[in-house]
């Protein structure tokens, strides 16, 4: 434990002002709790054995207070208690067993925080740090490790305000468990409290004392903007610090220097390019440019847009059973759209009439049927449609999951409209995942498709030459007429 809390102090970097308000008083608390754990003169720091476990590098609350009315002069032991708990306050100890950071005159046990940790490191995490470090206690399966309902709740708020970096902080986290799995576990379990005090300092329990909440450092920081922070991890640079829950630090006052700092943030930011597209956004673009071509207020229809004119050609070419080609291309965007264009419905009960599987797509019409039927008929439509599809030897059973055909014959006993709800539902995704699949790579559908692609212009060329050559045949048929008559005058 001495050797792992030597360890970690080497990395921390003191405040170059040594005398400032906040250290001189961390200089004299860490002097209490430096002379509290001397092998000597302070508490012994034992290891006491639980049921089952053996709980490292202890001490209790009762000796920490009997301790400071010894060697500091105190008579009450409310007073030893007042001070331990400001003392605890700070994250200098902490209780093993909660996260509230106070000192009982009880068998509580108490550890005593690394001072990698002490507030005199001048530590000011950033929200991206306590997301890694709650994002590293789920990956932990250990029942002391499961987050708190206010850890729990700040971890998903924050997993919504950095989603555009969520993936780099659940890198991070899994990086860190990597490297603490490879430790000891005593010291594994020792560490572990104690970043999880130094979280109860930064970021407390609903109801606790923030002894961060009105700290000199933040005003004194407010003069040296320049100043680089601190991080759990490392040093990070001031501009790469702000999270989306903290506003810019910059011209915090209207002076004419700190106004031109931010125009050159502003700048700055302005250059960068740095947008990240969301999968709905992604997927709400793809079906915008997938459909573009069938609304006919972006790209006019041929023959011409009903909704502008007086010419209602195309309702009359879509209503037809001669499908255009676009219609065609239209139902391979997906089952819904090949089942809502009559044709297209037809199209598809063909092919599954000759793979003898028809009565899938019969049943799920029978049932969008049975939706609009009126109430007083429901019931006898109901006994009709079990009778023709689910019934022990119905003309056309369907294979229907154990789930589903429960859950409909309990629907039947009081039937209702959407009393085929669950069948209907797994039946259209048995033809949506396997049937429709197979009808688009069917040749019925490439050769209906490629019947409708062919170009205009061929087309209107073959058009062109049956004209060029109906205008000869008529020509030579009228030349051999007038020789006819010609001859018999």
């Amino acid at each position: 434990m001495a050797q792992s809390s030597q360890d970690h102090g080497g990395v921390g970097t003191a405040d170059p002002n040594e005398d400032s308000p906040n250290m001189i008083c961390y200089r004299k608390i860490e002097d209490i709790v430096t002379r509290i754990q001397d092998e000597t003169e302070g508490i012994q720091i034992r290891t006491v054995k639980s049921f089952l476990t053996k709980i490292p590098s202890v001490v209790t609350g009762s000796d920490i207070v009997e301790w400071m009315m010894k060697n500091l002069c105190i008579e009450e032991p409310a007073e030893a208690m007042h001070i331990g708990s400001l003392i605890a306050a700070q994250g200098y100890f902490f209780p093993i067993s909660d996260h509230i950071l106070s000192l009982k005159d009880d068998g509580t046990f108490y550890r005593f925080q690394a001072p990698y940790f002490w507030p005199s490191n001048c530590w000011e995490p950033e929200n991206t740090d306590y997301a890694i470090y709650l994002c590293k206690r789920t990956m932990q399966n250990k029942t002391r490790l499961e987050l708190a309902d206010y850890e729990a709740e700040n971890l998903a708020r924050l997993q919504r305000a950095f989603a555009r970096k969520w993936e780099f902080i659940f890198m991070q986290a899994e990086a860190q468990v990597k490297i603490d799995r490879k430790k000891d576990r005593v010291e594994r379990k020792v560490l572990d409290s104690q970043e999880r005090a130094f979280w109860d300092v930064h970021r407390p329990a609903p109801g606790c004392v923030n002894t961060t909440e009105m700290d000199i450092r933040k005003c004194r920081r407010m003069k040296n903007t320049q100043r680089s922070k601190k991080s759990v991890y490392g040093l990070i640079d001031e501009a790469q610090s702000h999270s989306p829950v903290h506003t810019s630090s910059l011209a915090r006052k209207g002076t004419k220097e700190a106004i031109e700092k931010e125009i050159v943030f502003l700048n700055t930011q302005l250059d960068r390019h740095c947008m990240k597209v969301s999968k709905v956004a992604e997927s709400l673009m793809t079906y915008t440019e997938q459909y573009q071509e069938y609304d006919p207020f972006v790209v006019s229809p041929e023959p011409s847009n009903p909704w502008t004119s007086d010419d209602i050609s195309f309702w009359e070419l879509e209503a037809s059973n001669d499908p255009s080609q676009q219609r065609v291309r239209k139902w391979g965007f997906s089952l819904e759209e090949a089942l809502k264009d009559p044709a297209g419905q037809d199209q598809f009960l063909k092919f599954l009439e000759s793979e003898f599987s028809s009565e899938n797509l019969q049943f799920w019409l029978a049932v969008q049927d049975f939706k609009r039927q009126p109430l007083e008929k429901v019931p006898e439509r109901a006994q009709e449609i079990w009778a023709e599809f689910l019934a022990e030897g119905a003309p056309n059973s369907i294979n229907l999951d154990s789930h589903s055909y429960e859950r409909t014959s309990q629907n039947l006993k009081d039937p209702g409209r959407y009393s085929y709800e669950d069948a209907q539902d797994h039946i259209y995704k048995l033809m949506k995942s396997d049937s429709y699949t197979r009808y688009l790579r069917s040749n019925a559908y490439q050769d209906l498709l490629m019947a409708k692609k062919k170009p205009e212009s061929e087309q209107q060329g073959r058009r062109t030459s049956l004209e060029k050559f109906t205008r000869q045949v008529g020509k030579s048929l009228t030349g051999k007429r007038l020789t006819g008559l010609m001859q018999s005058s």
